[in-house]
């Protein structure tokens, strides 16, 4: 299935990206219910009346009206496969699958066999129904492509605020962001104070508490009160158009694949037909009482055999199998294609924040000093409770008992923490440059502490730390391990957040190799270096706006769907609906068995095709003969496709 070039700047919201069948070839488009499966249906209507009519042998079913019935019938489901052939050939193709149907099948109506004709490609065309069904399951549970980019700027005009396109505003001019909005372009605070939430851009886990001439991002979202900015870039060169522009360019990159029938038809397509001018010509050398009339009916029974409708339908249909055993566990592939790049991965690179970690800060110690536990968090519980800041939250999500402890006289120290009093008491909650500001020792252990620290000082007596943590997802440590059992031993972790947290959690989840602090850039640049020995075939599994060129650029991208941004979604491979990573071990095993039936399928299909090829170039195979055994592969090929279904990948 290609991966089409994204083109982010001309997408609307909620538009959907134009579908391209994984074979490479588009038959009709994207029909959707009942209207799809319309002409295979009109093709197996007429052609049972019509067999039915031939069987009883009516008096009026014959000659012209036997053409006319039969030619009718195969036009719905033959006339967009001669159609494709005919303009293949004009591109210079000329040995496709579409060619050899068309002159196999219009070769039976020349010789008279015309529900062989329809029959065989009705087969085909339900065979293109299959794969269609398929790949539209897949996208049917996809979100669709939101652009990320904020749509408005509230810019302050003429002693107003207009609402404009974040494209008309200049530099310099100033900007209000409300709370809960994505901040449009890169600027400079003008504002006192602001908390933003960089996670898509940076992928740093902790929310951003900046001062006034900070720098903000486009696409940061404003966390807490109405914030106004000064704009340094235009739109075009924002932060946030820069990643987009990323994505697109790496998609571009993106290597492109062809399923096995394509190739396959390339090669057998023409042998085939040489073979069935063969068929005809030679044996004239040979044959005593040879008739022209006799030996081009026996090639044009040959091609009709040599239609490898089995083979299209049975590879699909193990794809289609596998795809809707992944729908069925959570994991959503956009293409049989991607089915198939999974089974070749040896490398797995991945985002921490959201991928392998919850994304959300919870209490992870508390250590009081001279204090109960309770009473100590009493104090702190009353401070937080005068701010809005998502640790702040997190803090107050501990359980305890309704208490009178009322905080007054909060102040914020820009940079440090809060100072108030609570129950008569001075109490300070913030950072270490809090304590020194205000001359109190702290223990030494804090400098050995990597995640989010706050520190409590209670009448000026340093009383304790709480350590606020984003917690790993349960199954975490469970899928590294799987990872390596099935053979994925190369595991890399890729990090916006600081690289001491990047590099604590890698060692709990035991990844050797873990790098943090990188911009979307650095991501990007890392996997490319990756991608330069082409041995590694590189899986990245992430969640964030800032993971979506990374997606792109690697074999096979794989986002959290749950959580994860829209342009994630949209851009990668394989979608994670649950936000599970153990997801991504049962994805490859899915596509390695997937990979097994669809071999088992091309082997039973070829292996009878060569049978009855070699019986049909010796006249002992009539073309119904053919046509069964077709069938009876296909009906095969269904039954072996059906057991992905009930396979169990735990």
């Amino acid at each position: 299935m290609k991966k089409e070039k994204l083109n982010l700047r001309d997408i609307k919201p909620n538009s959907n990206k134009e579908h391209s069948h994984d074979d490479g070839h588009n038959h009709g488009g994207e029909s959707s219910g009942f209207k799809a499966y319309t002409p295979a249906v009109i093709s197996f209507v007429m052609l049972i009346i019509g067999i039915a009519l031939d069987y009883f042998e009516f008096a009026f079913f014959k000659d012209w009206i036997r053409i006319v019935w039969y030619g009718i019938a195969y036009l719905p489901v033959g006339l967009p496969v001669v159609k494709e052939g005919w303009d293949s050939i004009k591109k210079g193709d000329v040995f496709t699958e579409f060619f050899l149907m068309s002159i196999a099948t219009i070769g039976a109506f020349i010789i008279g066999e015309y529900p062989e004709g329809v029959a065989v490609m009705l087969f085909y065309a339900v065979g293109e129904l299959f794969q269609n069904a398929a790949v539209n399951k897949a996208k049917g549970n996809i979100k669709a492509l939101l652009d990320v980019r904020p749509k408005e700027a509230n810019v302050f005009r003429n002693g107003t605020i207009e609402s404009v396109a974040p494209e008309t505003v200049e530099i310099s001019e100033n900007i209000q962001v409300r709370v809960g909005e994505k901040i449009p372009l890169d600027g400079i605070l003008v504002s006192e104070k602001a908390s933003v939430n960089t996670a898509a851009l940076t992928g740093e886990s902790k929310p951003d508490t900046i001062a006034k001439g900070a720098n903000v991002f486009a696409g940061s979202i404003n966390l807490e009160s109405v914030i106004e900015v000064e704009v340094t870039k235009a739109f075009k060169d924002s932060s946030i158009a820069r990643i987009l522009d990323l994505v697109q360019n790496a998609t571009a990159r993106k290597s492109k694949t062809e399923l096995f029938i394509r190739k396959f038809a390339r090669i057998y397509t023409p042998i085939v037909v040489f073979l069935a001018i063969g068929v005809t010509l030679l044996p004239y050398f040979f044959v005593d009482d040879y008739v022209f009339r006799d030996w081009l009916y026996r090639a044009l029974i040959f091609l009709v055999i040599s239609c490898p409708c089995a083979l299209v339908i049975s590879i699909p249909l193990g794809y289609f199998g596998g795809l809707g055993a992944a729908s069925k566990n959570g994991i959503l592939f956009k293409g049989a294609s991607f089915l198939e790049a999974m089974t070749k991965i040896n490398m797995l690179v991945m985002d921490k924040t959201g991928t392998v970690t919850k994304g959300v800060f919870k209490i992870k110690t508390i250590e009081s000093i001279g204090w109960e536990e309770k009473e100590f968090m009493n104090y702190l519980m009353a401070m937080e409770a005068q701010s809005t800041h998502p640790i702040a939250k997190a803090i107050l999500e501990y359980k305890t008992e309704e208490t009178d402890f009322k905080a007054t006289e909060v102040s914020e120290i820009a940079g440090k923490g809060l100072k108030g009093i609570v129950n008569g008491k001075t109490v300070l909650v913030g950072n270490k440059a809090l304590m020194t500001a205000h001359n109190i020792s702290v223990i030494a252990e804090i400098e050995t502490i990597v995640e989010s620290i706050i520190l409590v000082a209670i009448n000026n007596t340093f009383a304790g730390y709480v350590v606020i943590a984003d917690e790993l997802k349960d199954d975490a440590k469970e899928t590294i391990i799987n990872l390596k059992n099935i053979g994925i031993e190369n595991i890399m972790m890729l990090s916006g957040d600081k690289d001491s947290m990047t590099q604590k959690v890698a060692s709990e989840l035991q990844i050797r190799n873990a790098k943090g602090g990188l911009l979307p850039e650095d991501k990007l640049n890392e996997v490319e270096r990756l991608k330069q020995n082409p041995k590694n075939k590189i899986a990245f599994i992430g969640d964030g706006i800032n993971d979506a060129p990374v997606l792109a650029a690697s074999d096979v991208g794989i986002a959290m769907g749950g959580l994860g941004s829209d342009v994630a979604i949209e851009t990668a491979d394989v979608i994670i609906q649950t936000d599970q990573p153990s997801k991504v071990v049962k994805a490859i095993k899915i596509s390695r068995s997937t990979r097994k039936i669809v071999w088992q399928n091309i082997a039973l299909a070829f292996g009878v095709k060569v049978i009855v090829l070699i019986l049909g170039a010796g006249g002992l195979a009539t073309m119904w003969e053919a046509v069964f055994a077709d069938v009876g592969v296909a009906l095969l090929a269904i039954l072996n496709a059906v057991r992905l279904q009930k396979m169990n990948w735990d």
